[in-house]
């Protein structure tokens, strides 16, 4: 891409927008955001004027259509994103897709086809790599602080939402059709793609999932083992329906010469343990949680560094998901 400047199109101004990554589009340097989108008019044109965003659009396409912009960021529920990234890469516009890419292994494949075939990129927000937090824990890592790992374990626990317990009207993240599945599709990317950019490709994968606490139609408890090309073994257990007192949200990398736990969601002190004892580290979050990656992805338009983030390592992730539940 020659532009200096990579001015974004936002399709959807939801949540995320709102402090994770929307307001760092504009603190990069050469990148700005020039129109949004969304279905409401009446939100598309308050989100635009809020924020000094010269274009507001209620249709998808004629944002894309808009000459100005030149790359597009997707921050719909996932049943959208198959349509509005292949729609921005066939007119040639670079794409940037909130997690987890789709609703399926088989739709992220569809993404991947049409980039391939236009040679446009597409790049997914699993933000949580570039974050100093993460950037710490792969560091110890690469330095062997614990020697070879031998093993992981994911423990994830959360009690029900507020929302979750309005059965007239659901969030868009407990409905299958619009999300992938649970909870678990909307959670577990985060610690499936972090994991993958740690050790390698996840080559095989299997799970038992249920639906325990009767609130919504998704599985709400899952329980899945896995394995790394490399040999590496790791399970996993999550619980979207628990009482408060079991909340959980820890990693644990098990070496031969001690163990590095770590959280996801909450970011407790990584905890490194050793023969010399127990060590807290602790590592500061920016203030926007997408920025880091954000740049990254603009520095690959602007042919300054290679964006790991994209989509081929989106759609692993993906795989493993669907291998977790059973769609594949």
């Amino acid at each position: 891409m020659n532009e200096k400047i990579i001015k974004w199109g936002f399709i959807g101004c939801g949540d995320v927008t709102e402090l994770k990554s929307g307001p760092a589009f504009n603190k990069i340097e050469n990148s700005e955001i020039v129109a949004v989108m969304c279905r409401t008019p009446e939100k598309a044109k308050a989100y635009a004027r809020k924020r000094g965003i010269s274009r507001w659009y209620d249709d998808a396409q004629e944002l894309v259509d808009d000459e100005e912009v030149n790359a597009i960021y997707v921050a719909t529920p996932p049943s959208s994103h198959a349509t509005y990234a292949i729609m921005a890469m066939k007119a040639g516009k670079p794409v940037y897709i909130e997690k987890p890419m789709t609703v399926s292994y088989e739709e992220c494949c569809r993404i991947l086809r049409v980039s391939k075939e236009t040679g446009v990129p597409c790049f997914v927000a699993y933000y949580r790599r570039y974050m100093p937090y993460f950037i710490k824990v792969k560091e110890l890592i690469e330095k062997q602080a614990i020697s070879n790992i031998l093993n992981i374990q994911i423990r994830y626990a959360q009690p029900p939402r507020k929302e979750d317990l309005d059965k007239e009207n659901l969030p868009w993240r407990v409905q299958p059709d619009i999300s992938g599945g649970g909870y678990f599709y909307d959670m577990a990317p985060h610690q499936i793609d972090l994991l993958q950019d740690m050790f390698g490709c996840i080559l095989s994968a299997s799970g038992f999932k249920s639906n325990r606490g009767k609130l919504y139609g998704a599985e709400d408890s899952l329980s899945a083992c896995f394995q790394f090309d490399s040999g590496l073994v790791g399970s996993g257990s999550w619980c979207f329906t628990a009482h408060e007192s079991a909340a959980e949200d820890r990693i644990k990398l098990i070496g031969d010469k001690g163990m590095i736990c770590f959280s996801v969601f909450s970011f407790e002190p990584i905890a490194l343990h050793t023969l010399k004892g127990r060590e807290e580290i602790r590592v500061p979050n920016p203030e926007h949680v997408q920025q880091p990656l954000i740049q990254a992805v603009v520095n690959h338009l602007l042919g300054k560094s290679v964006c790991s983030c994209d989509g081929i390592t989106a759609t692993t992730t993906n795989w493993v998901m669907d291998k977790i539940l059973g769609k594949l």
